[in-house]
């Protein structure tokens, strides 16, 4: 079982690599924001894939409850700041 889970766990870093992508070369602040957004809400789920390989899922609940929640107030704080400053969708 733990080879499915190391599976999933590289298969979703190669899914996190796709997104980061679209953080880096996205054409407008809203395409790299959610590009941003994508890799926090993976890297919770890739904590939970390592927690699960390691035998300590409550630990690493913990961690990504607390890094999503994280994650969840930057971009929601970006996003305003970008809203209010600079635009979304212009450069």
């Amino acid at each position: 079982m733990d080879t499915f889970f190391l599976g999933c766990g590289l298969y979703l870093s190669f899914l996190m690599v796709l997104s980061l992508y679209r953080a880096v070369f996205g054409p407008t602040v809203l395409d790299r924001l959610i590009g941003v957004n994508a890799i926090g809400s993976k890297t919770a789920v890739l904590l939970i894939l390592i927690g699960l390989i390691y035998h300590r899922v409550d630990m690493f609940v913990d961690i990504a409850l607390a890094y999503a929640m994280l994650n969840f107030i930057a971009v929601l704080a970006a996003s305003r700041y970008f809203q209010k400053r600079k635009g979304l969708f212009g450069e």
